[in-house]
C-alpha cells in the first residue's frame, strides 16, 4: 500500500498528530482485549448451553453505554470540554482492565466490560466531533481516513496477537497490555489544547430541550438519514456475523483460538486497506457511489465467508469484507460530521451512533440465540444478503444528496432555522 505526503497531510498539524497517536496505542490494546474478553467469558461459560448468550452478552455491553449515551446524554459532549471527557474516559478504562484479571466469574467480566463501554461511549463521539475542528475542511476526508486506519489497524494486529497472547498466557496479559495502552493514551492527549477540539460550548436551554435538538438535527439532516437507514441494515447483519465468528472459527472450521483471532485480524487488515483507501475514492468517484461498493464489496464478504471450505479460505473472504466495511465506515464519518454544526454535532453523531448500535445490539443477540440451532454458516450467509440490501438503500439515499457532501455551513443550512435559533 503505496503512501504518499498528501495522505499524511494532516499529521502536520500537532493536535491531530496527538491525537493520531493516542488512537494508535488505545486501539491495538482495546482489540487485542476484545479477544482476549470473548474467550475468557467462552471458557468460562464452557459447560453452560447459554454459551452463545453470554458470549453475546460481553460483545453487547461494550457498546451498549453507547447507546444510552446517545440517547440520553448526548448534550455533554457539547457542553462539556471534549478533551476532559476523552481522559476521564481513559481513566476509567484503565481501571477497569487492571480490575478485570481478578473478576471471580462471567457475570463479573460482563460488569467490568460493561463500566469500560460507558467511557467508551464519550470517548468515541468526542474524538469524531472534534476532528473537524482540528483540521481544514478541505482534509477532513484524510484525516478521517488517517484515524479510522489508526482504529482499524488494531483489528488486524490486535485480535492476532490477542487469540496467540490469550492461548499462551490467558486473558490477564491482554487486560494488562490494554490498561497500558490507554495510560499513553492519556498523556498524548493532555498535550493538545482543549480549544482545538471544540469551537466553542454550547450553553444549555435544559436537559431535554438540548436533547430533543441534537435529535431533530439528525432527523431533518439528508446525509444523517442515508447513514440511519443503510449503515442501520448493514449494522443488523454485522452484529449476527460478530457474535456468530468465535463459533464459526473454533466448532465450524476446529481452527481453535488461533482462528478466531485470524478470521478477526483478516477482517481488520480488510478495514485498514479500505479506509486508507477511501480517502482519494470519496474523491474520484463521490460518496454515492463509494458508499453504495463498499456495502456491496462487504456482503460478498459475508457470502463467501459462510461459504469457505477451511479457516484460510474465510479469511481471504473476511478481508474482502473488511475492504468494503472500511470504506463503508469512511463514507458514515464524512456524512455525519457534515451533516451538522459543530455546536450540535456531538449529540447528533451520538443519536446516529445508538440507533445504529441498537440494531447492532439486536443483531448479536439474535446471533447469539440461533447460533447453536441454525449454525453460523446461515448467520453470516443471511448477513451477506442483508448487505446487499443496504448497499442498495445507501447508494440511493446518498445520491440524492448530490453525491458530495457540503460543507459545514451549508450542509446544515437546511436544519440551522429551526434548530440553531433555540441555542
Amino acid at each position: 500500500m503505496r503512501v504518499s505526503s498528501a495522505q499524511l497531510a494532516p499529521l502536520r498539524l500537532q493536535g491531530f498528530r496527538n491525537l493520531f497517536y493516542a488512537m494508535l496505542g488505545s486501539s491495538v490494546g482495546t482489540l487485542l482485549a476484545a479477544v482476549a474478553l470473548a474467550i475468557d467469558v467462552k471458557d468460562r461459560t464452557a459447560s453452560s448451553p447459554h454459551s452463545g448468550l453470554w458470549v453475546a452478552a460481553v460483545l453487547i455491553v461494550e457498546f451498549l453505554p453507547t447507546i444510552v449515551v446517545g440517547l440520553l446524554l448526548g448534550p455533554l459532549l457539547d457542553r462539556l470540554e471534549r478533551r476532559s471527557l476523552m481522559i476521564a474516559a481513559d481513566a476509567l478504562r484503565v481501571a477497569v482492565f487492571v480490575a478485570l484479571p481478578f473478576a471471580p466469574n462471567a457475570a463479573t467480566v460482563v460488569g467490568l466490560a460493561l463500566v469500560a463501554g460507558l467511557a467508551t461511549g464519550f470517548f468515541r463521539p468526542a474524538v469524531y466531533a472534534g476532528i473537524p475542528n482540528l483540521v481544514p475542511d478541505e482534509e477532513l476526508p484524510l484525516a478521517n481516513a488517517l484515524l479510522q486506519t489508526v482504529e482499524n489497524a488494531s483489528w488486524a494486529v490486535g485480535p492476532l496477537v490477542g487469540g496467540v497472547l490469550t492461548a499462551a498466557a490467558g486473558p490477564s496479559a491482554a487486560y494488562a497490555i490494554n490498561a497500558a495502552s490507554f495510560i499513553v493514551s492519556i498523556g498524548l492527549l493532555v498535550r493538545i489544547p482543549p480549544r482545538l477540539l471544540q469551537s466553542e460550548r454550547a450553553l444549555s436551554r435544559g436537559h431535554w430541550t438540548d436533547l430533543r435538538d441534537g435529535f431533530r438535527a439528525a432527523l431533518q439532516s439528508p446525509s444523517m438519514r442515508a447513514v440511519l437507514v443503510a449503515w442501520g441494515i448493514a449494522s443488523l447483519a454485522a452484529g449476527g456475523g460478530t457474535v456468530s465468528e468465535i463459533f464459526l472459527a473454533k466448532n465450524t472450521f476446529s481452527a481453535g483460538d488461533f482462528g478466531y483471532g485470524l478470521l478477526y485480524g483478516a477482517i481488520g487488515l480488510g478495514l485498514v486497506l479500505g479506509s486508507f483507501s477511501s480517502a482519494a475514492a470519496l474523491a474520484r468517484y463521490g460518496v454515492a457511489r463509494v458508499y453504495g461498493v463498499s456495502l456491496a464489496v462487504m456482503g460478498v464478504g459475508y457470502a463467501t465467508t459462510a461459504a469457505s471450505p477451511n479457516v484460510w479460505v474465510a479469511a481471504v473472504c473476511c478481508l474482502v469484507s473488511g475492504v468494503g466495511n472500511g470504506a463503508a465506515i469512511a463514507c458514515n464519518a464524512l456524512l455525519v460530521q457534515r451533516g451538522t454544526f459543530d455546536l450540535l454535532r456531538g449529540r447528533a453523531l451520538t443519536f446516529v451512533m445508538s440507533a445504529t448500535y441498537v440494531l447492532v445490539g439486536i443483531g448479536e443477540g439474535l446471533g447469539g440465540l440461533f447460533v447453536h440451532s441454525a449454525g453460523p454458516r446461515w448467520i453470516w450467509a443471511g448477513a451477506g444478503a442483508s448487505l446487499l440490501v443496504a448497499a442498495l438503500a445507501g447508494s440511493l439515499l446518498a445520491r440524492r444528496i448530490g453525491g458530495e457532501t457540503a460543507s459545514p455551513a451549508e450542509a446544515s443550512s437546511a436544519e440551522r432555522s429551526p434548530v440553531a435559533a433555540t441555542n
